[in-house]
C-alpha cells in the first residue's frame, strides 16, 4: 500500500505543480494603465487609431472591430479575446499570430503582461462606453 499512497502522493502534487503553473499572475491594474501608455501610439480605448479600439475587448472575435481594416491573419484567426489568449498575443503578436500587421515585438515580462490585462479587464467592461 506505502508505493500507492506515494504515487498518489507524488501525483497530487504535480497536478498542484502543473495548475500554478498553467494559472496567470494576478495583475495589477494600477500598473496596467500605466503599462497601457506603450499601447496609446497606436490604440485608444473609445476609437480606432492605427490599431483598433480596445473598448469590448474581452469576448470579442479578433479582426471584428467595424470599420477598422484588419491584417487577413487577424480576421481569420478565430481568436476570441480573454485573459489567456490576450497573455499569449502580448508577449508575442507575431508568433501567435503569424502574418499580423501589429509590428510591436511584445511584452516579454508575464506580470507586466498580467498588469496590462487587469486594467484592460476594468477599463474596456462595456462593449459602448468606454473612458477616453
Amino acid at each position: 500500500m506505502r508505493p500507492l499512497c506515494a504515487a498518489a502522493a507524488l501525483l497530487a502534487l504535480a497536478v498542484q505543480v502543473s495548475i500554478a503553473v498553467a494559472a496567470p499572475a494576478p495583475g495589477d491594474p494600477a500598473r496596467g494603465e500605466v503599462i497601457y501608455g506603450r499601447c496609446l501610439a497606436c490604440h485608444a480605448l473609445a476609437y480606432n487609431r492605427t490599431g483598433p479600439k480596445h473598448c469590448g475587448l474581452f469576448g470579442r472575435r479578433a479582426g471584428s472591430v467595424p470599420g477598422f481594416a484588419y491584417s487577413p491573419a487577424m480576421v481569420k484567426s478565430k481568436i476570441i479575446w480573454n485573459a489567456r489568449t490576450l497573455d499569449r498575443f502580448l508577449a508575442n503578436p507575431a508568433r501567435m499570430v503569424p502574418g499580423t500587421a501589429m509590428t510591436y515585438a511584445g511584452i516579454p515580462n508575464p506580470q507586466e503582461r498580467a498588469d496590462l490585462i487587469a486594467w484592460l479587464r476594468q477599463a474596456t467592461a462595456s462593449p459602448t462606453e468606454c473612458p477616453k
